[in-house]
């Protein structure tokens, strides 16, 4: 049974900036729960697991990971259409576009269980510097949790149908769950000494129970929008062929900058892979907050291409575009900055000693390439991501030809290397190309929102630049408790005052001054 859930009653009239508030704040409840997981999870297997078998775990997560990848824009598309379609009014639009991704989602789910079963095979191959009795549990794993994640692929088309509605609560409230029992469930199997393969039948189950829960809270809660493969148009379901065509180009890319980082580690240099893995966790909880800030966008601005002008959508992108360049640069200068002593007491000075250089390179490469996130997502909710063919192509050979090449030559590092290259390349592109041709649909001066939306957001970096010299050098790699305090309080003085004007500092003291009060009168 699922129960009612906050945010599930129908949307009431607030406006396009209520409604994303509201989404951001269920998307950021969903990171907080994966933060707790990735804190807890990766330093209990790091104390409790060899080396080389907590490298075998990660690599049967990444493998299987490769499923999700084949969702190519399905998911991303009935959202935007069911959107668009609920915004007229139009239920009958709704459940052929959902239905329309349902159906290709199905041949998805086959394509997975295809992928995996070719994955599990060809492991002694992709890994041959992996201790040879742990070649059976891998395959064995690869399996069950590849064949979950295909169930879950199909089963993710009605948390779409969610998104698209903008009722955020009921697929972040599932989403929670599964990090939670996923957490718990693999934690229980490594105290009782399970192998790998119990830990692989453990995360099959709860992605299976994760799935049924997705249908199931569409049957009470949004049923109105059909999903059936009776209900297939054919005329819809080429149109959201041809949608996830393109986006399928940008999820390729995303394969190649974040996707194959720990499979080329792992093949290249194995007993590296469990160092490297630990420095994507920061990364991948940095894309997390942007993705609980970014996601809600999607919905949001399908919905406004249909009311607003380009001009009113280009100024949407300029302060969307600061806004986020500040989150990044405080999260990440943070992770930079402070990574080796927050390292330490996570997971030991050890993995700290290993990680750290790993980590410095690929928070900056994170940091640099979703500069143009907010960008990227508003030319896909407006149908114009066709324009960022080139670039998303461009970037993607250009980090995996320089990571298999400067993996061969210098091992882990190379990689991390490679995905810096690559973020270079994707921001530059962007301004240079992309934004020339969605001119007419997202209208806004190129020079005004690099100007405005990222160098003045880049003075933060300021305070961390002058101290280089004290945390950067192997025989530091931390600040004085006191120069910590003091760099701390000038970045953030130099975010309130530089990155942001003084309309956005007036309506932040507003803000929280209404929450405080709300928080504490009476009831």
């Amino acid at each position: 049974m699922i129960p009612d859930l906050p945010g599930t009653e129908p949307e009431r009239p607030g406006g396009f900036a209520a409604t994303i508030s509201r989404n951001v704040a269920a998307s950021l409840a969903r990171v907080v729960a994966v933060a707790l997981v990735a804190l807890v999870l990766p330093a209990y297997l790091a104390h409790h697991l060899p080396v080389t078998t907590y490298a075998a775990w990660v690599l049967i997560l990444q493998l299987g990971a490769y499923v999700s990848y084949l969702d190519l824009g399905i998911q991303t598309g009935v959202s935007k259409f069911v959107a668009e379609y609920d915004a007229k009014g139009d239920e009958a639009g709704t459940g052929r576009h959902a239905s329309a991704g349902f159906a290709l989602m199905i041949l998805a789910g086959i394509l997975g269980l295809v992928l995996t079963l070719m994955l599990a095979w060809q492991v002694p191959h992709l890994f041959r510097t992996m201790p040879a009795n742990l070649y059976h549990d891998v395959r064995i794993s690869v399996i069950l949790v590849g064949s979950s994640l295909s169930f879950g692929l199909v089963c993710a088309v009605y948390s779409a149908v969610f998104l698209g509605l903008q009722r955020y609560w009921i697929p972040m409230t599932i989403a929670i769950v599964n990090r939670a029992s996923f957490a718990a469930i693999v934690l229980a199997v490594v105290a009782l000494h399970g192998s790998l393969a119990a830990m692989g039948i453990a995360v099959a189950f709860v992605n299976i129970v994760t799935g049924v829960s997705q249908v199931v809270a569409w049957r009470k809660k949004a049923s109105h929008v059909r999903i059936s493969i009776g209900f297939v148009d054919r005329r819809v379901l080429k149109s959201m062929a041809r949608y996830c065509s393109l986006q399928s180009i940008w999820l390729f890319g995303m394969l190649c900058v974040t996707g194959l980082d720990l499979t080329i580690v792992g093949h290249y240099d194995y007993v590296q892979t469990a160092y490297y893995s630990i420095a994507t966790l920061p990364t991948t909880f940095l894309l997390l907050i942007l993705g609980s800030m970014i996601g809600p966008l999607m919905p949001a601005a399908s919905a406004m291409s249909t009311q607003r002008s380009p001009s009113e959508m280009g100024e949407f992108l300029a302060r969307s575009t600061r806004y986020i360049a500040v989150m990044l640069l405080l999260a990440g200068l943070t992770l930079v900055v402070c990574g080796f002593p927050m390292l330490r007491l996570w997971i030991g000075p050890a993995y700290a000693l290993h990680t750290i250089k790993y980590l410095r390179i690929l928070v900056f490469a994170t940091v640099i390439r979703n500069l143009c996130s907010p960008y990227a997502t508003m030319i896909c909710a407006t149908g114009r991501q066709g324009a960022a063919t080139a670039t998303a192509v461009s970037e993607a050979v250009v980090n995996l030809g320089s990571s298999i090449y400067l993996a061969s030559r210098f091992g882990a590092v190379g990689v991390a290397l490679g995905t810096l290259l690559g973020s270079f390349v994707s921001v530059a592109l962007h301004f240079a190309t992309t934004m020339h041709f969605t001119h007419q649909t997202i209208t806004i001066s190129r020079s005004r929102l690099f100007l405005k939306g990222l160098l003045q957001p880049a003075l933060i970096a300021i305070p961390s630049v002058v101290l280089v010299p004290l945390w950067w050098p192997p025989a530091h790699l931390t600040l004085s408790p006191r120069l910590t305090i003091v760099w701390a309080l000038t970045t953030l003085i130099v975010a309130w005052f530089g990155a942001l004007n003084r309309t956005e500092r007036n309506y932040a003291m507003s803000f929280l001054r209404t929450r405080v009060l709300a928080t504490t009168s009476p009831t």
